[in-house]
């Protein structure tokens, strides 16, 4: 580890306890060096790997300050406590389409959506590539593209891994019906009826009703809010229950917001492969960093063809249009079968479109304004659970994405809280839903994907009051 990672990482302990308050300044630079004996160079680069991480904010003239959310206090040991010690059946889906449900009309502010505001899409400028793909067709395209997918597509696709630095063949990439499909599919390749799947405690809903569809028995592995999954705990699953895949969320996981550091990628990888097992890499967030680069994703360590990477457009250009597909390695055969034999195939005109946006349209261009845009929205989340929580509510600070996971008094029912939102026109995710075994009861998830308005800003305010009042 370099000094700056260590100076930085001792100070983040420091932030992540509460020993530094929310808002309070942080040591000025020369402070730093003088008490830690490092360089300017060093001390910069700690602060800026802090800022990084979304532990400090700057302002100008004044210096680095505490961010608002960034002491969460350590809850693995209580994670590890609420989550499932042994594979069981899945029973959530009533519970998810019940919530689902009472938040899906427009009169309610959205803060419990899964997805971010549409007005944050170019949507006019993508109609004018589906409208000239359309004209210019080949209509022996809607043979030609069934399973794996629009050639072109998958060409940008692939580009999109060069980017990163990874090299993707063609053949192993399979364009599906969004990112759900591709993550279904790649789980139906590699499990059978009974076996035992590892999900993320708390972790994404949709994993846990596949699961519960295809007849499969889960094993929960907690996460941490700030590093992500909880590595010995999965090295105790895979000793003691026969677990046939895994699915998890390496950047910016849902609900939590949280990002695996490198090394704990890496040493994913290398645990699931001394087991042989797969690994099913949800990474639809990934492109929503704040930092200056795509956070690696698990497959870049992938040396097996054991880690199959899904994606879409949905969170990031066309929410709506359905087009995802998933980098899977040694299985790309049996996806690709198992597509040909559920839905075909995703639209052909639409994978056209997108390619054609891809190629010609700006994409990286409109990607570094929603990152802008999304960032500044988290910011304003931040500075309104800062004046709407009471004490003793405590949340995240993703570095991307665009949810806030927050931990509310154990005696505050996160069911209860979404009900009485609803009724008062607010939506959240309580944290039951997050979870085969239908913990993290007082927790909930807030979505900060919409432009600021004076709606949101009073939906906080709404929440904070109703806490407080069950405090």
């Amino acid at each position: 580890m370099n000094r700056y990672e260590a100076l930085a990482n001792t100070m983040a302990a420091e932030i992540r306890s509460g020993s530094l308050a929310v808002g309070a300044r942080m040591p000025s630079l020369r402070q730093v060096i003088a008490q830690h004996g490092v360089s300017q160079s060093t001390a910069f680069r700690a602060y800026y790997l802090l800022e990084e991480w979304g532990l400090i904010r700057a302002q100008e003239r004044s210096g680095y300050y505490v961010a608002p959310g960034a002491a969460v206090r350590d809850t693995r040991e209580a994670t590890a406590k609420r989550a499932l010690t042994e594979s069981a059946k899945v029973d959530i889906s009533e519970l998810v389409f019940s919530v689902l449900e009472a938040a899906k009309h427009t009169s309610v502010v959205p803060l419990g959506s899964a997805f971010p505001s549409p007005m944050l899409f170019p949507l006019q400028r993508l109609s004018r590539s589906l409208a000239q793909t359309s004209r210019t067709m080949n209509p022996w395209s809607t043979v030609v593209d069934l399973p794996p997918g629009n050639e072109a597509l998958r060409q940008q696709i692939a580009l999109r891994y060069l980017g990163m630095g990874l090299s993707q063949p063609l053949d192993e990439i399979v364009v599906t019906n969004g990112a759900l499909e591709a993550l279904n599919l790649c789980l139906m390749a590699v499990t059978r009826p009974g076996d035992v799947v590892a999900v993320e405690s708390p972790g994404f809903y949709a994993a846990l009703q596949a699961i519960e569809r295809l007849d499969l028995r889960a094993v929960e592995i907690p996460v941490d809010p700030q590093t992500g999954l909880d590595l010995g705990a999965l090295a105790q699953a895979l000793e003691k229950e026969p677990i046939r895949a895994c699915w998890f969320m390496t950047n910016y996981q849902n609900p939590t917001g949280a990002t695996m550091p490198l090394e704990k990628k890496k040493a994913l990888v290398e645990l699931l492969a001394r087991y042989e097992v797969p690994l099913i890499e949800d990474d639809v967030y990934g492109e929503l960093h704040f930092q200056a680069d795509y956070p690696l994703p698990a497959i870049a360590f992938d040396r097996k063809g054991l880690v199959m990477h899904c994606s879409s457009f949905s969170k990031t250009l066309a929410p709506g249009y359905r087009i995802g597909w998933t980098a899977a390695g040694k299985f790309a055969e049996k996806v690709q079968r198992a597509k040909l034999m559920t839905t075909l195939s995703a639209s052909i005109p639409v994978q056209a479109g997108i390619a054609d946006y891809l190629q010609h349209g700006g994409y990286d261009r409109h990607l570094r304004k929603l990152r802008a845009a999304l960032r500044a929205q988290l910011d304003a989340m931040n500075l309104a659970l800062r004046r709407a929580m009471p004490k003793g509510v405590r949340w995240t600070c993703p570095s991307g994405g665009y949810f806030v996971w927050l931990e509310l008094p154990e005696h505050v029912d996160a069911l209860t809280l979404h009900r009485q939102a609803i009724e008062q026109g607010v939506s959240l995710a309580p944290g039951p839903i997050f979870s085969a075994s239908r913990n993290f009861r007082h927790c909930v998830r807030l979505n900060f994907g919409h432009p600021w308005n004076a709606d949101i800003e009073r939906a906080v305010q709404v929440l904070g009051q109703l806490i407080t009042q069950a405090t």
